[in-house]
């Protein structure tokens, strides 16, 4: 009965973040286990991982040519972790940015005990469901080492439940810039795909998308409590003043230079 009770309370995790700060109404093996927001601060670019082609990778490598997706999972996970990269992949379908150069996805095991063998065999089942190419996907292993300074960078804070041979975690993923910081987060298991391009052009410091991105920045701001982008009322009504300023600085020109015109046939009259 305890194992269901568990997974259930892990559902509350994504589903409100907050209460995992505030241990509201968790069973003891959920204490601690949350994501604390580190933004701006840097992800370990020289650490060492494995990708599921048994290739050894640093970091600084995957985030070199641009921004990434950063999920941090485990590959044997009975639940959480599989509907989690279901999401970053129905999140990233739409959107019209190439995956492979503009940005990466990767995703990395937090359980040292795991190998690129099954990181490559979860690989082949998520594309396997979504018929997709995976080029711009990267499954991670890695040694405790490495993991540790990845989670603890990232404030990804997990447990392993001997009793039930599970790790208790939350959901979420990050978005990393080409330079390795933390630039914004996403919260439980449903991404939309218009805050994850927006979170992707800001990262990339605009060196991809397109102008109309550029105005969504202008008009959505970013709300680290909620993980989301929201309609800046203030940003638009800046916008609008501006724009209204200039439209009567414009109507003034112009009418004083009509004024102007018609007073000079007169004077030489």
């Amino acid at each position: 009965m305890k194992k269901p009770f568990l997974a259930l309370a892990t559902l509350v995790l994504f589903a409100f973040p907050g209460a995992a700060q505030r241990n509201d109404g968790l069973p003891s093996e959920l204490a601690n286990v949350s994501v604390e927001q580190r933004l701006g601060e840097s992800i370990p670019l020289d650490a060492e991982f494995v990708d599921e082609t048994g290739r050894r990778v640093r970091l600084g490598e995957l985030t070199a040519d641009g921004p990434i997706v950063l999920a941090l999972v485990y590959y044997d996970c009975p639940m959480l972790c599989n509907v989690v990269l279901d999401g970053v992949a129905k999140a990233v379908m739409p959107i019209t940015l190439e995956l492979g150069t503009d940005y990466r996805i990767v995703a990395v095991s937090f359980a040292a005990e795991e190998t690129p063998e099954l990181a490559a065999k979860a690989k082949q089942h998520l594309f396997e469901r979504y018929r997709g190419e995976p080029e711009g996907w990267t499954f991670l292993t890695g040694e405790s080492d490495a993991i540790t300074r990845l989670t603890e960078s990232v404030g990804f804070n997990f447990r392993y439940i001997e009793e039930n041979g599970e790790y208790a975690h939350s959901a979420a993923i990050a978005v990393v810039s080409p330079e390795g910081l933390i630039t914004r987060y996403f919260y439980g298991i449903d991404y939309p795909s218009r805050d994850l391009r927006l979170a992707l052009v800001e990262a990339s410091e605009e060196r991809i998308g397109s102008l109309a991105d550029q105005v969504l920045l202008y008009c959505f701001r970013y709300d680290p409590t909620a993980g989301k982008y929201t309609f800046a009322v203030w940003a638009v009504m800046r916008a609008a003043g501006a724009l209204t300023a200039v439209a009567i600085v414009l109507y003034l020109f112009i009418s004083l230079r009509r004024e102007r015109r018609g007073r000079l046939p007169a004077a030489a009259h």
